[in-house]
């Protein structure tokens, strides 16, 4: 086996996602790509997934009993997803305790392949300044172009970024709304190549709906990302909400793809920032502390 492309071991020592659980035919191995190594995976779907360096005698579409696979990586499903690790990941991922109600639409919303590096995608994720002008008459709309004062917190204890007292107006936040609002929204940033977004929920103002991008770096300058939804929504068809955010996405990505440089520089000179990118700010600064070389462009020493 060759050693593996990437030698960032804080990268190789995360748990990385490869695929939505639902959309994998059971016991029949699946091909893709995380670190510019070739991996393949299945599931049982009875519970049980694995993962593993591809090898040719076990060629994507194949049919495999799990229990008589050897020599495999780390696995670990949650969230809808099978994780692996090319390194040593934490027991645990981070949680996200909403998954677990039960009157919630939990769903992958779209795995979409996207020609940039995982740090640029988060950091587009923290953006709020884009919407009116990106999400137009959806996430927002001129002349509510304003991102206000907000707040931005790096928790050593629970090691993630925190942004809290986000509002926006949203002439559609969801597929749950019957007009404009201004949105509460909450981002978290628990692991290097994944968000989690927190936005009010047009059908309970006690609550707040989970919008989650899950990052499967290729390699340093191409990722497919994972949009795992997990809203209030007793509505709309599945197919309907996957749709709304397939649309989000799909205004995204062409801004995404013509980053420039597509890796995300570290160096707090490299680009000038405002007030609204405080949560970029602390993103950067929060990958260099943890010494993250992979997708980056490191500040120089």
């Amino acid at each position: 086996m060759s050693p593996t492309k990437c030698q960032d071991q804080v990268v190789l020592d995360l748990w990385h996602p490869l695929a939505a659980l639902e959309e994998m035919p059971a016991r029949t191995v699946q091909d893709t790509v995380l670190l510019e190594e070739r991996i393949s995976y299945v599931s049982d779907g009875e519970g049980k997934a694995a993962a593993w360096h591809s090898r040719p005698e076990l060629p994507a579409g194949s049919r495999v009993d799990i229990d008589t696979l050897d020599g495999g990586l780390p696995v670990k499903m949650a969230y809808g997803y099978i994780w692996t690790s090319l390194g040593t990941p934490p027991a645990e991922l981070f949680a996200i305790p909403e998954y677990a109600e039960s009157d919630r639409r939990r769903l992958n919303a779209a795995s979409i392949g996207v020609n940039v590096s995982a740090p640029r995608a988060i950091e587009n994720f923290l953006d709020m300044g884009h919407f009116p002008y990106v999400h137009t008459d959806i996430l927002g709309a001129e002349p509510h172009t304003e991102v206000k004062e907000y707040d931005v917190e790096l928790s050593v204890e629970r090691d993630e970024i925190v942004a809290t007292r986000c509002r926006f107006f949203q002439p559609m936040a969801s597929t749950a709304s019957t007009g404009g609002a201004d949105v509460e929204y909450i981002y978290r940033v628990p692991h290097p190549y994944c968000s989690v977004l927190y936005k009010s929920s047009p059908v309970d103002e006690s609550r707040l709906d989970v919008i989650a991008v899950f990052l499967q770096p290729v390699d340093q300058e191409h990722v497919r990302a994972h949009m795992m939804l997990c809203v209030l929504d007793e509505e709309n068809e599945d197919k309907v909400i996957k749709r709304f955010q397939q649309t989000i996405f799909g205004q995204d990505k062409p801004i995404l793809e013509n980053q420039f440089p597509k890796r995300l520089p570290l160096d707090p000179r490299a680009e000038t920032p405002i007030r609204a990118d405080k949560s970029a700010i602390a993103y950067r600064r929060w990958l260099s502390q943890k010494g993250v070389t992979y997708g980056v462009i490191p500040a120089a020493t």
